[in-house]
């Protein structure tokens, strides 16, 4: 196993264990909601995201627990949108992470209420004083997480990806859309990570250019796997962008110049990181990995 993979397992555990301390199941009515967060949380994930923000944090020397309690902020977001996005009114499927989506295991109600849960307990995580004592800091944190997940970020992508099938988008438009939708969680995740330790400009700019490169990465090697991978592989349902007449990377460059554009993002986000020496060895495996994923 490489580094990064032992890496990446301890960070997702850790994360998947502050879940499980948090999200206690109630005596009460209230506890089927509790159970349909968790039964959505951290299982069958690669947890990309809260990796992302966990190793940005140790890049600047953030105290791992408050590095675990922000990844985790970002992975109860990442959750909720992929509950809604999954959603009969949204992308409409019944498979995610291997099983069945959250409104087939439950039903549509209880996951709008998972959803909107996850989304505010991201909120609750990153305001409290656990995760850094300076006010300004949590303050920062809650403020670039509201930006990165509202209307000008993934919500505000996920409207465009709605109407993406009229739009007629070009490459310029598509990649608007994937920079709100899918690249603006994962710049907060690395965002998140600086604020924490307290990043000076330079540094905040490398990690910013970084991020932005591999969100893009990310989409496009998306769109290929979604193109040339099995459900069972994927944990979704594969083929879905083409069934629903959606603009994507790889419709758009076809297959192959898709992966070639991905591998050429993926450089220049390790080359962003040229200024932190080996030090910042963990965030360019992660960016190797978004090419070499299967899933």
């Amino acid at each position: 196993m490489s580094d990064f993979e032992t890496d990446r397992r301890h960070a997702v555990s850790q994360v998947a264990a502050f879940f499980d301390d948090l999200l206690h199941v109630p005596d009460g009515p209230e506890n089927r909601l509790i159970e349909a967060m968790r039964y959505t949380m951290m299982e069958g994930g690669k947890g990309f995201r809260p990796y992302l923000c966990y190793a940005a944090a140790r890049l600047l020397n953030v105290d791992e627990a408050r590095a675990i309690r922000a990844a985790a902020a970002v992975e109860a977001v990442h959750c909720y949108s992929l509950i809604h996005d999954d959603l009969p009114a949204m992308d409409d499927d019944d498979m995610r992470r291997g099983k069945a989506s959250l409104h087939m295991a439950y039903d549509e109600a209880t996951a709008i209420l998972a959803g909107d849960a996850l989304l505010t307990l991201a909120f609750e995580i990153l305001s409290h004083e656990a995760t850094h004592k300076e006010s300004t800091k949590r303050l920062a944190l809650v403020s670039a997480l509201a930006r990165a997940a509202g209307m000008q970020g993934m919500v505000g992508g996920q409207m465009i990806d709605l109407q993406s099938p009229e739009l007629d988008l070009d490459s310029g438009g598509l990649t608007r859309l994937q920079k709100m939708k899918t690249g603006a969680l994962i710049s907060f995740a690395v965002e998140a990570g600086a604020i924490l330790g307290g990043a000076d400009d330079g540094e905040r700019h490398a990690l910013a250019g970084y991020a932005h490169d591999i969100g893009l990465a990310f989409q496009i090697a998306d769109d290929v796997l979604d193109v040339d991978a099995a459900s069972a592989d994927l944990g979704k349902t594969a083929g879905k962008d083409a069934m629903d007449d959606k603009v994507t990377f790889a419709s758009l460059l076809g297959t192959e110049r898709a992966r070639d554009q991905a591998g050429l993002l993926v450089e220049q986000a390790i080359a962003h990181l040229a200024i932190f020496g080996d030090s910042a060895d963990s965030l360019r495996q992660a960016a190797e990995f978004v090419i070499r994923r299967h899933s």
